[in-house]
């Protein structure tokens, strides 16, 4: 078997991917200005100046551009429910808002999102701003808001006022404790106002954290040369559709758009039928926006009221996404003191700081959940380049290209000449993996790799990049009409805006009905299946245009009385249009399917139930890894010792449990030793889940070459267990100890909450400032709770469940949710992580949601006035 050569741009990716924030630190601050901050803490400036930032939560603020009186109610945790009379006032006092928690952060993800963050940290930032202009993003949202339509351009334009009118009386560290720190360095740096586009922008961010499959296609390109299509198809298995269940088996039969759906008796439902049994400036970006790395996913169900205590349907939901602090999201009400025609919300959830309205959650009559689609949204084309043109069908087409100018801190001005192809901009040169893609180029065809193109034209190679989210969107419209959605039919509406990024959309009303829709603009391929780059020279590959929306999977109160989504295959294999290859393999959809059938079997099901599907920590790899060790003896007392643990595990992932502790460190000590260790070059390690499926067909074969490694001096699959069994019990004595009793899981495991701009700074006194933990966690990668981690690097959870909420459509009092971190985004505020113990708990909170609930929540009111 031959293995591929190690990238010339390997360890550029991995120093890049690690150390991206530690960059910014290292490069903007020299050791004098450490000794500075060191000073600073030592005569309380960091106290006092910390402080000045703080929101006020009561009393009275005059702010000008209000047309009246706007309440706001803050509970304990910080939440805050905003009563106003108009729609122009609720979301000008929602801006407001968000500034007083968030404003570091909304400011550094506009700088993130438009590729100026060279502007605030300097030259350290130019490659990933390079990469994020050339995409341009902020050019798309602006364009995205040029298109809104009247009502909803005023939706933006009352919030992006807010946020300025919190700016005209807060400025530099007035607005944030980091403004204080930044200014040790960039001291000439001014906080711009905030525009419309500046909240669009950031919905193609979380677009690139769930794009899907654009790592795997880039690994299968880098990895042709060296391996065969077997091999390539063997380390990327389809999906298991024999074990694991489909989101929808069979469409259900709605009404198109427009037309009311006829609602069913209570223990009616429509036809449906049974359940067929995640280095480079990419990984830069991700650190910043939070990328689709080991575990980006989510968890989401919807059971119906006939078999629920209540009688109607609970909705629970729990997207994946990388640890951050503060958390990405920002729970909030916008309540319409008189809901009318003008002034429709009345609505409570999570969004994100920087955007209006509400993302997921519930109105008063309607609850909806998202979950990543996984489909392939994104392709790279092989270009034939030549000067400045590029060759498509048979002739020479003229580049269009623009000129992108970088102001960067402490320097000159630079400029950069960004190409595009009627594919998609240009973006080899500008990270390692797509420039080497284009320097040993492999195209696929119908999911198979071909050698290098021979009837490629004449000129240089280069790789273009087509998604989805690089043509104006609709998704900043579709969350004002998933926030004032009535009916099944309103929320099928508001998914047909949502486009970009394709989300699982799960639904339930007080009228006890419950629903999915894949929504998302999903593209219609021609030659290629989008698995491996294709030729951009020809346009027998290009994208035919997206998939009709009323020929997307739906479901409408199925016969198995529940819906789940956990980023697992939508339909099954007979489904007209081809998806993607690279689904999450369902362990997760599975164990919760398991799970809801087994409480519907006890009956009824209630809100524990689950929140308590939610905190499973059910391992599959530890299920299967201890079948596989039951009859093995390595000669080794310790380590035989060790294995006796999984005899008597539960395969739970639990923090306190040393089985788990064990299993886990054996995991990942096998993977690297049949993958990584001793070869010339590793085998791909992202996604567990996808491993998982590799190595049990593995342990069903025993002729497997993979089990023979001569740099380890191992020959067969029972010479590689005990090898892996006995490496494993070294490893965890080595950090743990050599007393069982003492090993555990979730100090392993444990969480790091590092702030996304100087938590990472490599100055320890910075660090101290703004993160906090680490925390013991419990459960794992394709786990439901879903805490990844980076197989073969490191057991320090990475991705998280980062919010949990449950809804009950019987009285939306009794619902229940947490976010990872806290409300607030100002280091040492009481709500800056008091959510965290909760959530290491998987326990959720009271949501209050009507007048009185909210009411008699409240701690603090403040009324903001004209």
């Amino acid at each position: 078997m031959t293995k591929p050569q190690p990238s010339p741009y390997a360890v550029d990716d991995t120093v890049r991917r690690r150390s991206v924030g530690r960059i910014i630190g290292i490069t903007l601050f020299s050791i004098l200005a450490g000794i500075v901050v060191l000073a600073l803490i030592a005569v309380g400036f960091v106290a006092y100046t910390a402080q000045r930032s703080f929101p006020q939560l009561s009393g009275e603020v005059k702010a000008a551009g209000l047309e009246a009186e706007v309440t706001v109610q803050r509970d304990a945790l910080g939440i805050p429910t905003l009563t106003a009379d108009s729609s122009h006032d609720l979301f000008f006092a929602q801006g407001y808002v968000h500034a007083q928690d968030r404003f570091w952060e909304m400011d550094f993800r506009r700088h993130v999102t438009s590729g100026r963050l060279s502007e605030m940290f300097g030259a350290s930032q130019l490659g990933t701003d390079k990469f994020l202009r050339t995409l341009g993003w902020h050019d798309i949202a602006e364009q995205e808001v040029d298109a809104l339509d009247a009502t909803e351009r005023a939706y933006y334009d009352a919030y992006a006022d807010g946020v300025n009118a919190y700016l005209a009386d807060h400025q530099g560290p007035d607005a944030s404790f980091e403004y204080a720190v930044l200014g040790l360095q960039n001291s000439d740096y001014e906080i711009e106002p905030w525009t419309p586009a500046d909240s669009v922008a950031w919905l193609k961010a979380m677009a690139w954290d769930l794009r899907s499959n654009i790592e795997s296609e880039t690994e299968r390109a880098v990895m042709a040369p060296d391996f065969s299509q077997a091999e390539i198809d063997q380390l990327y298995p389809g999906y298991p559709f024999d074990r694991n269940p489909v989101i929808v088996p069979k469409i259900s039969a709605v009404p198109a758009l427009g037309t009311a759906p006829d609602l069913p008796e209570t223990d009616a439902a429509t036809s449906s039928i049974e359940w067929t049994e995640v280095g480079s400036v990419i990984e830069a970006v991700g650190e910043l926006v939070g990328g689709a790395g080991e575990g980006i996913g989510s968890n989401s169900w919807v059971v119906s009221g006939n078999v629920t205590d209540t009688g109607m349907p609970l909705l629970a939901n729990d997207p994946h996404l990388g640890a951050s602090l503060p958390s990405v999201w920002h729970q909030i009400q916008l309540k319409c003191s008189t809901v009318t025609e003008e002034c429709p919300f009345d609505v409570a959830g999570f969004g994100f700081s920087g955007l209006p309205g509400v993302v997921i959650g519930h109105n008063e009559r309607i609850a909806w959940g998202f979950t990543n689609l996984t489909t392939d949204v994104t392709d790279l084309y092989l270009e034939k380049v030549d000067g400045d043109s590029y060759w498509y069908d048979g002739a020479l087409v003229p580049l269009e290209t623009r000129t992108e100018t970088f102001k960067v801190a402490g320097s000159d001005d630079v400029e950069l000449e960004v190409r595009s192809t009627v594919n998609g901009p240009i973006v080899s040169g500008l990270t390692g993996d797509f420039t080497s893609i284009a320097e040993t180029p492999y195209v696929g065809a119908g999911g198979t790799v071909t050698e290098t193109p021979t009837d490629a034209p004449e000129g240089d190679y280069a790789v273009s990049l087509r998604w989805t989210a690089l043509q104006p969107g609709t998704t900043a419209s579709a969350i004002f009409a998933l926030n004032t959605a009535k009916d099944f039919d309103d929320f099928r509406g508001a998914a047909a805006l949502f486009d970009v990024p394709a989300q699982n959309l799960i639904y339930a009303d007080v009228d006890g009905n419950i629903g999915y829709q894949t929504p998302g603009k999903l593209p219609i391929r021609g030659a290629g299946d989008g698995s491996m780059p294709q030729p951009g020279w020809d346009s027998t590959y290009a994208w035919r245009g997206y998939i009709p929306f009323e020929e997307l999977p739906v479901s409408y109160n199925p016969t198995e009385g529940y819906i789940v989504t956990a980023n697992n295959a939508i339909a099954g294999q007979d489904y007209t249009h081809p998806l993607t290859r690279d689904w999450d393999y369902g362990w997760r959809a599975a164990r919760i399917t398991e799970l809801i059938e087994r409480a519907i079997a006890k009956g009824p099901v209630t809100a524990d139930d689950l929140n308590a599907i939610q905190a499973d920590n059910y391992s599959f790899i530890g299920m299967r890894l201890t079948a596989a060790y039951a009859d093995v003896t390595t000669g080794d007392d310790e380590t035989d010792a060790a294995l006796d643990l999984l005899h008597e595990w539960d395969a739970q992932n639990d923090a306190d449990s040393a089985a788990a502790a064990y299993a886990n460190v054996l995991w990942d000590t096998l993977a690297e030793n049949v993958f990584v260790d001793g070869r010339e070059s590793s085998a791909p390690m992202s996604g567990q889940g996808r491993q998982f499926l590799v190595m049990d067909g593995l342990l069903e074969d025993e002729t497997s070459p993979w089990w023979t490694n001569d740099e380890l001096g191992v020959d067969g699959m029972a010479d590689m267990l005990k090898r892996s069994a006995i490496d494993a019990y070294e490893r965890l004595v080595d950090d743990q100890g050599d007393n069982p009793s003492r090993w555990n899981w979730g100090s392993l495991h444990a969480l790091p909450l590092e702030n996304g701009s100087f938590g990472t700074s490599g100055i320890p006194a910075l660090e101290w400032l703004f993160n906090r933990g680490p925390f013991p966690v419990g459960g794992g990668s394709s786990v439901v709770n879903a805490t990844g981690w980076d197989l073969t690097q490191s057991f320090s959870t990475v991705t998280v469940p980062s919010m949990r909420m449950i809804i009950d459509l019987s009285d939306f009092d009794d619902s229940r949710w947490n976010q990872l971190t806290g409300q607030s985004g100002h280091a040492f505020h009481t709500n800056y992580i008091d959510q965290v113990e909760s959530w290491q708990k998987a326990e959720l909170t009271p949501w209050a949601y009507t007048p009185d609930a909210v009411e008699a929540a409240t701690t603090d009111t403040l009324v903001l006035t004209p």
